[in-house]
């Protein structure tokens, strides 16, 4: 008889879980904090310093940087990828591979109620307002109004609702 499967995830020690959080399979999350009732799909990556707030549902395959802070309520589809360097490089001034020394983390802050399409990269240093619905596929390079629908290469404007009181 084969043993019971076995999640697949690597959670470091540093990771502060709320309470009923669900995590999928080959997951890796480290030096972040998760709060309650959050969801994290299969082959999801959090890095150290993120901030998951309530009630967030954050679907697979999605990758979330240092910096990056999602408040209560925030949905993340699938593929979506967040920056934190707005000019990476692999080496510094003197050739050496970079360290953590060599760059400044350049945080990300998507307000509650948001959500994100399938497939959007979302470039640091930018702040996506409440109940804002950015496209799938779409690249946002600059701040998000609350309640805006925003698509493309780089996200427009297409719709503005009026804030829920």
């Amino acid at each position: 008889m084969n043993p019971p499967e076995q999640p697949l995830q690597r959670i470091a020690p540093d990771v502060k879980l709320g309470t009923n959080v669900r995590i999928f399979s080959f997951t890796n999350l480290y030096g972040c904090e998760i709060g309650d009732d959050v969801k994290i799909g299969t082959f999801v990556e959090i890095q150290k310093g993120s901030k998951i707030g309530n009630r967030c549902k954050i679907s697979s395959h999605t990758f979330i940087c240092e910096g990056v802070t999602l408040e209560d309520e925030v949905f993340v589809g699938h593929n979506v990828v967040f920056t934190n360097d707005r000019y990476p490089r692999s080496t510094n001034g003197t050739g050496q591979l970079q360290s953590e020394a060599d760059w400044a983390c350049i945080p990300t802050l998507i307000k509650r109620g948001a959500s994100i399409g399938s497939g959007a990269v979302l470039l640091c240093g930018i702040t996506v307002g409440e109940n804002a619905m950015i496209g799938a596929g779409s690249v946002v390079t600059k701040d998000v109004p609350a309640g805006a629908t925003v698509v493309g290469n780089p996200a427009r404007l297409v719709k503005l609702r009026p804030p829920k009181n």
